[in-house]
């Protein structure tokens, strides 16, 4: 049972990793190709709190909860440098010291707030009462 809930929240970690990384290239090329829901303020704001939730971790040295979670829950520990190092580890063969991640989110997020700015949501508009 904690490994089929640890297998759980691999999936939730999974999917939160490819909402942060995708949306940025969909929110541009949806940019230019006028899709409306790139403008959209929730789902825009959601993606800059996410992606800047990563980059404190890393600046602070905080682990995710997720990979934190995960871990209790296995019999044995994947992941001896976080879900994204060991990933980007199997992907690239190339072991990078954590300030290297540290970096690589903290550019993301400044690229992600840069897009906010330069591919403005659109915001949400508030009626008056009476």
């Amino acid at each position: 049972m904690p490994d089929s809930l640890a297998d759980a929240i691999l999936v939730l970690h999974a999917l939160l990793v490819l909402f942060n990384v995708g949306a940025l290239p969909v929110i541009w090329f949806g940019h230019f190709r006028h899709w409306a829901f790139v403008r959209n303020f929730s789902f825009r704001v959601v993606h800059l709190l996410l992606v800047g939730v990563v980059a404190a971790e890393s600046v602070f040295g905080i682990w995710c909860p997720l990979t934190t979670w995960e871990q209790a829950l296995r019999s044995n520990s994947m992941y001896q440098n976080g879900f994204i190092a060991y990933w980007l580890h199997k992907l690239l063969f190339y072991d990078f010291p954590a300030r290297v991640f540290t970096l690589a989110y903290v550019v993301f997020s400044l690229l992600v707030a840069g897009t906010f700015y330069f591919v403005r949501p659109q915001f949400p508009k508030f009626r008056k009462p009476g």
